[in-house]
């Protein structure tokens, strides 16, 4: 039920982000949409177990704070900093994991898992401020103007 609940919030935050969000926003969505679709994959293809380092699900994370730190850089927003702070945070589960073996694979999950479920409210909220932006000053800019 949890797992279906998280779905659900996290494609109303993905339509209203490519709805009406900026590019941030939009590419936010589409990061987050490619998470969960490498996901899917993987689970597809090797069955989840917490009692080891899960190599699949390191690999996509690497990939999530590699693309969110990006965005963090390129974006004229301050939300993206946070963004990439949530997906750092299982990078620090899977290196807990390598580091002690012994740890328990709820432990392990909980670590893994826990800081996804801020990624849709975040983004929520981000796009509903872009839209206040908008509204109030007739343009939001999107990326940071390049120094020549």
């Amino acid at each position: 039920m949890r797992i279906a609940v998280f779905l659900a919030l996290l494609v109303v935050a993905l339509g209203y982000a490519a709805w009406r969000g900026g590019g941030p926003e939009r590419v936010m969505a589409a990061i987050a949409s490619l998470m969960v679709i490498l996901d899917a994959l993987l689970h597809r293809v090797i069955p989840v177990e917490y009692a080891s380092l899960d190599t699949g699900h390191l690999v996509i994370d690497l990939f999530g704070a590699v693309m969110t730190i990006t965005l963090a850089l390129k974006a004229h927003r301050f939300w993206p900093m946070g963004m990439a702070v949530l997906h750092i945070l299982p990078l620090l589960a899977h290196s807990s994991r390598a580091l002690d073996l012994a740890m328990h694979p709820v432990a392990y999950l909980s670590m893994q898992v826990a800081p996804s479920w801020l990624v849709a409210p975040v983004l929520i909220g981000a796009t509903w401020q872009h839209r206040r932006r908008l509204e109030a000053f007739g343009r939001d800019l999107s990326w940071h103007r390049t120094l020549r």
